[in-house]
């Protein structure tokens, strides 16, 4: 039972299928993959140009030498909220948190400097991710009195569609790590610092809420960008999926479901605007530098900041990442990734599947490739205009996998096909050429294809005479080895010319030549084919001879002429041959022999496409049964410039001169012409045919319709084998 045979379409659709699974088990190799086409992209954006808004004091290298090493001391703190404060920073955010008193005199120096600051200070303060980073397990009371200490971090407002908050899908905290009370109390606000990284270590995302047990947390940047707005209405969406929405006021910032906003990068470190702290406190900073603005104190020296990884860096401080998130929210400058985005990557994946399936069937391999390089270099620019013209993030990886897996799984089809294809040709075609020929045809197997095509081609008939009255004085296992000899022997021969063996027929050969490989010289082929098959047949009467069994004689019949040649089979059986009109003129030559006691007869066309490497005699002028007109018909005789054998070419020009005789009615000169030609040569059949009909005209003349033309009876039409 064969195979069942799978489409292409059923292929395409079973690959996009894969790729969308993969897609929804989120397989980490492919997840790390895209968000380093993340990061290529953040880096072909280049450096952009940071909001004025917002400005970083920084403990840098310098600042360490001119003040000592860090922590400083409380009151050196205060020292530069003040100095801040006098030159009009309208929020000072602290990306440092001070969970642990130093002295009272110190912590009531930075609280008092908090409290008198003209501009909002807003306090960092860390988050215990879990229970074990808090030192000590701690009870729910303790939890919430730690969570009030930390309240001016609390989204006031929350919608929810979601009753039960513990089942929306947000990021989880185990408890606050808050500053010390005076410094709470003295502060505007206060935001928790510290975010994680992705799997690779490359900081990409930031929360706007985690859940703290019943509670939702604001981060630093977050909290400092409300103070500077004026404190505009926040308010935070949530839905059974997660955050659906966050607004401070009218401005709409765009996280994922778990409430993590895509952090800007705005260039490489440095790229926003950074002081020294030693200059503040030495008051080399020109007056109004942070005025009407920002400021974000954090550590940025080597081996005393929170170091990041980012797509521009190894080295990223992480007072400069939350400053970069502050200036987003304040610029409403974001990165997003579309809601549905799942959806549009399966659509994008599908999109891109489907040309390449579609585009891939109508071309070759080569163009197959082609066409998978453009339309994946499209999907790759087109997501790079995306992200650097509109902040938009959609997926490469998956779009490309399902190009790259259609492709490479409709070329494996086509290449298994062409495979069995060419087995399959090898099994059948091979019965019929040459191997050189089937590896022809299989360089274009196409050409095979139901259905035929019409063009000049010679066929060869040839059939062994008398070999079943023969055949019956033999054992039939000895007929069959003798048949079986020969065909191998004449088979030989039509292969060594380029020959197409058609079929066996009893003791009949059917030969064409011309296709399916192409050959301008097919006539000239089939004529040198015929002689050496006749060559062979006598050399092996010699070896029958010899072993006691009957010597074989055979006529050939050769024509060209346009006939339709192709699978003429169905889509059962697979039968390459040819048809038409050309094709019976030829099986017709190959009776006509009887007539003649010839050996070889060729159509006027062979004998024209020949041309003069052979030796041709006319022979008659015929009317082949089923048709109207007459036919040339000639004798191939020898190649051109053989040896012939003494008497042989007088009886050919005696031969010519009685034939035009007997065409110019003029029979007795035709009659004594065939019977010199006889003279010369007394195997000459045609020469005693004509003889014959010359005298059986003189006795029963034509009528004055007579054309010259020998009409072929239907006797001579029957099998004589």
């Amino acid at each position: 039972m064969p195979g069942r045979v799978i489409r292409p379409a059923a292929l395409t659709l079973a690959a996009c299928l894969l790729v969308f699974a993969l897609q929804a088990l989120r397989i980490p190799i492919l997840e790390l993959t895209e968000l380093k086409t993340y990061d290529l992209r953040v880096q072909a954006r280049g450096a952009l140009v940071p909001s004025p808004a917002v400005v970083l004091a920084v403990v840098d290298e310098r600042s360490l030498a001119a003040e000592g090493r860090w922590p400083w001391p409380r009151e050196r703190l205060a020292a530069l909220v003040d100095a801040l404060s006098r030159d009009g920073a309208r929020v000072i955010a602290f990306d440092v948190a001070f969970p642990e008193p130093e002295s009272p005199a110190a912590d009531g120096a930075l609280a008092a400097a908090i409290g008198r600051s003209r501009g909002k200070v807003v306090l960092g303060y860390f988050l215990h991710r879990r229970a074990e980073s808090a030192g000590a397990p701690l009870d729910a009371a303790e939890i919430e009195r730690r969570v009030r200490r930390v309240g001016g971090s609390r989204w006031p407002v929350v919608r929810t569609r979601e009753p039960d908050l513990a089942r929306t899908p947000l990021l989880d905290a185990y408890a606050p790590q808050p500053n010390l009370d005076a410094l709470t109390a003295a502060a505007a606000s206060s935001g928790f610092i510290g975010m994680a990284s992705d799997a690779d270590g490359v900081l990409r995302r930031a929360p706007l809420a985690v859940r703290v047990g019943d509670e939702l947390l604001a981060p630093l940047p977050l909290v400092a960008a409300w103070e500077f707005l004026g404190r505009p209405t926040p308010a935070l969406s949530l839905g059974p999926d997660g955050v659906e929405r966050v607004q401070l006021g009218e401005r709409v910032i765009p996280t994922d479901g778990h409430g993590q906003l895509l952090v800007d990068y705005l260039g490489p470190p440095g790229t926003l605007p950074a002081v020294s702290a030693a200059d503040v406190l030495r008051g080399a900073v020109p007056p109004g530098t942070f005025a009407g603005k920002l400021v974000l104190v954090g550590a940025t020296a080597v081996g005393i900041h929170d170091l990041r990884t980012s797509p521009f860096s190894p080295v990223h401080a992480g007072a400069e990442i939350n400053a970069t998130l502050a200036e987003n929210v304040l610029s409403s400058r974001f990165l997003s990734r579309p809601d549905g985005w799942i959806l549009l990557d399966f659509l994008a994946a599908a999109a891109l599947a489907v040309l390449v399936a579609v585009g891939g069937s109508r071309a070759r391999a080569l163009g197959g490739v082609a066409l998978l390089g453009a339309l994946c270099a499209g999907w790759v620019l087109l997501a790079g205009w995306l992200f650097v013209r509109h902040g938009i993030w959609v997926s490469v990886v998956y779009p490309l996998l399902a190009a790259a897996l259609v492709h490479t799984v409709l070329a494996a089809h086509r290449y298994l096909g062409e495979a069995r294809e060419r087995r399959r040709i090898r099994a059948t075609f091979g019965q019929y050429v040459a191997p050189e020929v089937v590896d022809a045809v299989l360089a274009d197997p196409g050409r095979l294809r139901l259905g035929g095509e019409e063009k000049v081609l010679t066929v060869l008939f040839s059939d062994l005479e008398g070999f079943t009255a023969q055949c019956e004085r033999l054992p039939p296992r000895e007929m069959v080895e003798i048949l079986g000899t020969y065909y191998g022997r004449m088979t030989e021969r039509i292969f060594a010319q380029g020959g197409t063996l058609k079929e066996y027929v009893g003791d009949e050969l059917m030969a064409f030549f011309g296709a399916p490989l192409e050959q301008d010289d097919h006539a000239a082929r089939a004529c040198a084919a015929a002689l050496a098959m006749g060559e062979r047949r006598r050399a092996l009467n010699a070896e029958f001879a010899a072993a006691g069994r009957p010597a074989l004689q055979a006529r050939t019949g050769i024509n060209t002429g346009p006939m339709l040649v192709g699978n003429l089979g169905s889509t059962y059986r697979f039968a390459y041959g040819v048809l038409g009109d050309q094709v019976n003129l030829g099986s017709r030559l190959e009776s006509l022999n009887r007539e003649y006691g010839t050996e070889i007869l060729v159509g006027e066309g062979t004998a024209v496409a020949a041309g003069p490497a052979f030796l041709f005699r006319e022979v008659d002028l015929v009317r082949v049964k089923g048709k109207a007109q007459a036919v040339r018909v000639h004798e191939l005789l020898a190649r051109a410039g053989d040896a012939l054998p003494a008497g042989r070419r007088e009886a050919l020009a005696a031969y010519a001169a009685g034939l035009a005789a007997y065409r110019a009615r003029r029979w007795d000169e035709a009659l004594a012409r065939f019977e010199e030609a006889v003279g010369s040569w007394p195997d000459d059949g045609p020469s005693r045919a004509m003889a014959g009909r010359c005298r059986a005209v003189l006795r029963s003349p034509p009528g004055a319709e007579w054309d010259g033309a020998f009409e072929q009876s239907a006797a001579a039409l029957r099998e004589t084998g």
